[in-house]
Parts: structure tokens; sequence; C-alpha cells
């Protein structure tokens, strides 16, 4: 790879699109003061030294990058409950300005790791001064418990080089097991959650409504 910046660019530029829009996403279901399934949502381009990497360890020729690592730019949307999982991965497959080309379901078809999140993977058009190109990028759509466990465990993974303890990994995978078992019991009280959670925003803005007549 002769020009990684130059290569990169269209990756960075529809990670910046794509974070506005998902996150526009959200912003609709508050105006509507309704339930959001987003909580937030972050994204990256993954790293020279990460690409090359994924490409030894999968022997994929550096020519063939583009159309073979499928997360170069990666987004993460977070989710409350298992259930708004569904819902987000639904309204994604009817937006019309990216084209689905593969969904990857670990939510109960976890990795032997423990590993919980929904993968979908889209081709979107990259408005460059030479012309439309296409790039993949990989959306992953996990609730806040399995995201604190694939983020420890990431960790963990780089300080071992993926070669894990029996212990720890043991360790890993009943933590895994009681982060899906916690997302399971906040499903069972979601509305009392969000009957709370609508409560404390009503609140909020009353007393910022009481603070701006004051001041």
């Amino acid at each position: 790879m002769k020009n990684w910046d130059q290569f990169l660019t269209p990756y960075k530029q529809a990670i910046e699109e794509l974070k506005i829009k998902l996150k526009g996403m959200r912003g609709q279901f508050e105006q509507e003061h309704v339930h959001s399934p987003i909580e937030f949502v972050t994204g990256r381009v993954k790293p020279i030294s990460s690409i090359l990497e994924k490409a030894y360890i999968k022997k994929i020729p550096i020519e063939n990058i583009a159309s073979e690592i499928q997360d170069i730019a990666g987004l993460r949307m977070m989710c409350q409950f298992v259930d708004d999982i569904d819902t987000v991965v639904q309204m994604l497959r009817k937006r019309n300005d990216f084209q689905i080309v593969e969904e990857r379901n670990y939510i109960f078809h976890r990795k032997p790791s423990g590993y919980r999140s929904y993968h979908v993977v889209i081709e979107y058009p990259v408005q460059t001064i030479h012309g439309e190109k296409k790039v993949l990028a990989e959306i992953q759509i996990r609730t806040l418990a399995m995201n604190f466990w694939a983020t420890v465990e990431h960790s963990l993974n780089y300080k071992y080089q993926g070669q894990f303890p029996e212990e720890i990994q043991a360790r890993l995978l009943g933590a895994a097991e009681a982060a899906f078992q916690l997302d399971e019991e906040m499903s069972q009280i979601r509305e009392e959650i969000q009957e709370a959670q609508a409560y404390f925003s009503k609140s909020k803005k009353s007393d910022n409504k009481r603070d701006e007549k004051n001041n």
C-alpha cells in the first residue's frame, strides 16, 4: 500500500457521515418524546497496524484488503435493552442510503468466547472529488452490558495475544453469561425503567425551566 492516507480517506468520510445519520435517528425519537432504542453511537477507522495484522492472520493479499476486510470502518450502536437491538436492525434494513451485504447474529448464537453482538455489514457510497466510491463498513449493535464485556475482552486479548489462561477464559465466559442475564432481567422490568426515566427527564426539564425564570 503506497498511500495509506489516500486509501483510508473514504473510510474516514464514511464514519463521519454515518455517525451523523445514525445519531440523527436517536434525535428523532427524542423529538417525538418516545423511548429511543439507540443509547449512543461511536465510530472509528481501524488503525493501519490492525489492518495489516488482520490481513496477515486471514492471509488476505494487500490488493484485496478493501473487499475482504469488512470492518476497516466500524461503528457501534448501543442499546439499553436486548429487544432494542432488533428494532435498530429493522430500521437499518429500511434505509436506502446504503446497502446491507451481510448480517451476523451473535446475540442468541454467541461466539465460543462468550462474545455477543449483532453485526451488520453495509456497502456505503462516499462522494469524492473523483466520483462515487463504495466502501464496506461494519455496524455492531449491542447492549451496554455486552459492550462492557467486549471492551474488557478486547483489552485482555491484546495482553495475552489471544492465548488466554484457562482460568481467565473461564471467568470471561462466566462474566459473559452474567452480562446476558443482566440484560434479560432488565428486559423483564423495562416498562418500569422507562417510566422512571421519563419521570426523571420530565422533572429535569421542569427544574431547568424554573432555573431559567429565576435567572
